[in-house]
């Protein structure tokens, strides 16, 4: 899976060059206030998308090693399978069958056994990692949402979507904690 993209840099930047505009001019001294929680939201939801890559990027390992065990499970499956079928050819052709045969199989029997349970853990290894993943990619989403919603709060000089915008980042920030501490 690939990083998630900021697409909020842009914006960030932009808003912050017309903050710089307003307040030079020396009027509402609150787009001051908007682009710092502007910048705070930015570096969260540049922690929360390391973090989201971060576990797509273990997601995918912890696949790719369940994947190498199921093939490893089935290969011990066919090396059994042509024991015993040549165990039946001989039988049928009135021969004696060579005792490790049966020992051998029952050995890729357990074997098999183990290697199913390693499979598993690490399917479930790589089902968390997604788990987590989705979590802090939400995170990101709000993040992106709350800094755009701050640039158009600046811009259009309502304090009101501001605090929508930081109601989107209470939420972000939610899922942050959810992604990191849960």
């Amino acid at each position: 899976m690939s990083e998630i993209e900021n697409y909020s840099e842009h914006i960030h930047e932009q808003s912050n060059e017309h903050a710089h505009h307003i307040l030079s001019e020396g009027k509402e001294k609150w787009v001051l206030y908007v682009a710092l929680t502007t910048a705070v939201v930015a570096v969260l939801a540049a922690i929360a998308g390391l973090l989201a890559g971060d576990h797509a990027d273990e997601a995918m390992l912890a696949q790719i090693k369940a994947s190498d065990q199921w093939a490893f499970y089935q290969a011990k499956s066919i090396k059994s399978g042509t024991i015993d079928e040549g165990n039946k050819v001989l039988l049928a052709l009135g021969k004696t069958v060579a005792p490790e045969d049966a020992a051998k199989i029952k050995s890729n029997k357990a074997d098999q056994a183990k290697i199913m349970a390693n499979a598993k853990d690490l399917q479930h290894e790589s089902d968390e990692h997604v788990r987590l993943h989705k979590i802090l990619a939400r995170g990101v989403t709000l993040f992106q949402v709350s800094i755009a919603i701050g640039a158009i709060s600046i811009i259009t000089k309502r304090k009101l979507l501001w605090y929508g915008s930081m109601g989107f980042a209470v939420i972000g920030i939610f899922f942050l904690l959810q992604g990191t501490l849960f």
